[in-house]
């Protein structure tokens, strides 16, 4: 028994006890993982789930623009990132409105487009190194500047998140009531699209842009595995963030592997047993299938 609470402390618990860099990559990841993960059930909830895919590549460009300007000054690659990403979902909705083309079209054109440029940038102004961390980041070397923009934008956003709860349920379920009601279905959109950016802008220093919308959609879809109500999908989709994260970090810990991909690939794992074993997942209904055929 004593051998085993050792184990279990020198796995667990040691490395967030003794080291603060640790410490400081997981209280930065579980704040996004209680802030992006709902933003994503709401994704999934109004068929958006392409969108953060998008607009995680989208914010590139901006942040390469603020560390052509700042270097590695995180304030100046995240208010780039922000107004990148606000900007391309702008002229996606500008393409949609005066074209021919459907958003989803609009949107994989113009952020491909900037994907390309992001990369260009970074790779004209920096090394290598510089984008490998703007691409996958680094969980592991997240600084207080850090940390308080992570808290700072995950409080934010649970606070607007909450505030605006019953105008996005109502848009997303019934648009054309909320129309008839007198309020301006576009203002929802834009607010929560807002959110969206913010929050992975504020993810690409521990995740990257690469992966920051990983831990926004891979929990959203697996809750819906889960659970039909939409408040239960919400606190389990925050519920598989954090635990991702807590995973995925001390895996990355004790095998020497990228925080973020690590992370990533944790709340993967959890995608793909839910497939098997959630409510709504592949084993229960065959075990269901064959009870009605008995």
């Amino acid at each position: 028994m004593m051998a085993f609470a050792a184990w279990l402390w020198d796995t667990a618990f040691s490395p967030f006890a003794e080291f603060a860099f640790m410490r400081r990559a997981l209280v930065a990841t579980l704040a996004l993982s209680l802030s992006a993960a709902p933003l994503g059930v709401f994704l999934t909830l109004r068929r958006m789930s392409l969108l953060g895919d998008a607009l995680s590549h989208a914010v590139l460009p901006g942040v390469a623009i603020g560390f052509m300007l700042g270097g590695l000054s995180l304030t100046a690659m995240a208010m780039g990132g922000v107004a990148a990403g606000m900007a391309v979902a702008a002229v996606a909705g500008l393409v949609t409105r005066f074209t021919v083309l459907k958003e989803d079209a609009s949107l994989a054109a113009i952020y491909l487009v900037a994907l390309a440029l992001g990369v260009t940038l970074i790779s004209g102004h920096g090394t290598q190194l510089d984008l490998l961390h703007i691409l996958f980041g680094s969980a592991l070397g997240v600084n207080r500047e850090g940390l308080l923009m992570v808290a700072g934008v995950s409080s934010v956003s649970v606070l607007l998140l909450a505030a605006m709860y019953r105008g996005l349920v109502l848009e997303s379920f019934d648009p054309v009531f909320l129309g008839a009601a007198g309020r301006r279905g576009w203002l929802w959109q834009q607010g929560f699209l807002m959110l969206v950016v913010i929050n992975l802008v504020a993810g690409f220093q521990t995740l990257g842009t690469l992966m920051a919308v990983g831990l926004m959609m891979l929990p959203a879809v697996s809750s819906r595995l889960w659970h039909d109500t939409l408040p239960a999908q919400l606190l389990n989709a925050s519920a598989q963030a954090m635990l991702a994260s807590v995973a995925g970090l001390l895996l990355s810990y004790h095998l020497d592997t990228p925080s973020g991909p690590t992370i990533i690939g944790c709340a993967g794992a959890l995608y793909f047993a839910s497939l098997l074993v959630a409510p709504g997942g592949w084993l229960p209904r065959v075990w269901a299938t064959r009870h009605r055929v008995a």
